[in-house]
């Protein structure tokens, strides 16, 4: 997942995180010579893939379980990766980024749980609702109104009182997730205000590790500590966290964020794929229509964003 794969441009300074970054890590390397929309589509690739891969864990390790590994790995790789500054910043920075922190750790918990009781595509697919929220709360055109229809839509398909077959708290704490995402986008904004570069997300990142690791420790004990379950969560963490910042910060650089966005909306897409080839889960005609619905809600208040500009 996640959409704490998306490092959005500071609204406030006009400062996307990769210009903050380290001359080394700004080198590039090897991704220079991918192009940016192949980088894009990598990321979400390497996300949903990711996500699916976890969902495997939870026969052994549950939800809590899970996403204690995938969230403390990340913190320790950002941290480690990109050495982050994490003193000298005022009293409202570091609220922001404890905020910013608790969002991160209730999103990956909340998205987690809803992954165990239903599919990921439907799980990714409700999840967009955050995004398309802030975007549309943000917008004053009268376009906007056709794609919360469309969003709206999309989720009224999903809700068991339609006819739907999902677990209804699946579908809740898909929504949760969601709401977190919207909260991630606001308050990352507000980090990158105050902290530059990518240090911000990494305290955020730590102090939802120090958040969630306690509680896969209490719900699902040593299970943790097995080395063949921390290597699988290694796994997912990188694929789910380390690549998709990695990628996204170079595409970031090469991209206009409009067209970062319009390919970012395939991500329930990618989230079905991959439920459907590693997970063998279906979401139905329903759930197709609900994520195609989702999709063009996405891809209209991105156009949109666009053509204001």
């Amino acid at each position: 997942m996640s959409i704490e794969t998306q490092l959005p441009e500071d609204s406030s300074s006009g400062v996307t995180p990769v210009q903050s970054l380290p001359m080394k890590a700004r080198r590039g390397g090897i991704l220079r010579s991918v192009p940016p929309t192949g980088l894009v589509l990598l990321s979400v690739t390497s996300t949903q893939f990711g996500s699916a891969f976890a969902k495997g864990l939870f026969p052994a390790l549950g939800a809590a379980g899970t996403v204690a590994l995938r969230v403390g790995f990340a913190a320790l790789l950002l941290m480690s990766l990109w050495h982050p500054r994490v003193r000298g910043y005022s009293r409202r920075a570091y609220l922001y980024v404890g905020l910013f922190g608790i969002a991160l750790a209730t999103m990956n918990l909340a998205f987690y749980s809803a992954l165990a009781r239903i599919p990921l595509g439907v799980v990714v697919t409700l999840e967009f609702s955050g995004p398309l929220a802030v975007a549309v709360v943000g917008s004053r055109k009268a376009l906007d109104l056709l794609w919360v229809t469309f969003a709206a839509a999309g989720i009224l398909l999903l809700a068991p009182w339609t006819g739907a077959h999902y677990n209804p708290l699946g579908i809740l704490l898909a929504l949760t997730a969601g709401a977190c995402w919207a909260a991630y986008i606001l308050l990352s904004a507000r980090v990158g205000h105050h902290i530059p570069g990518i240090a911000g997300l990494a305290m955020a990142m730590s102090i939802a590790g120090l958040l969630l690791v306690p509680t896969g420790f209490a719900k699902d004990g040593w299970h943790l500590v097995s080395p063949l379950l921390m290597m699988q969560g290694l796994g997912v963490s990188i694929l789910s966290s380390v690549v998709p910042y990695s990628v996204e910060l170079e595409a970031l650089r090469r991209l206009p964020t409009h067209v970062f966005g319009l390919l970012m909306s395939l991500e329930p897409a990618m989230a079905s794929f991959a439920g459907w080839l590693i997970l063998g889960e279906g979401i139905g005609l329903r759930g197709a229509s609900a994520m195609l619905l989702i999709i063009a809600a996405s891809v209209g208040t991105t156009r949109g964003q666009r053509t204001a500009g």
